[in-house]
């Protein structure tokens, strides 16, 4: 197992990404010195976060089973096997 690579492969997924103010927001602010100038306004957006909020805007989202999740969350009856998880990850590491 080459720890290394997967450790590339995650500091690419969170890396982050500068997003500056756009000019006009920042001549509406009417002060003499703007925030962006400041230093005041600056987001730095991982890709990971990038990726989930695209896939927030997706129209095939069930909300009714995530609903439905959140409040066996929220009361403690949410179980998921620990078999079912492992296979998952089986799979998942082995391509399927």
């Amino acid at each position: 197992m080459n720890v290394n690579n997967n450790l590339q492969a995650l500091q690419q997924l969170f890396s982050s990404q500068d997003v500056a103010r756009p000019a006009d927001s920042a001549k509406a602010s009417g002060a003499g010195e703007t925030q962006q100038q400041a230093g005041a306004d600056r987001a730095t957006l991982s890709t990971a976060a990038g990726l989930a909020a695209a896939a927030a805007s997706d129209t095939d989202v069930r909300m009714d089973k995530v609903s439905a999740i959140q409040q066996a969350l929220a009361s403690g009856t949410y179980n998921v096997p620990a078999s079912e998880v492992a296979g998952k990850m089986i799979d998942h590491m082995l391509g399927r």
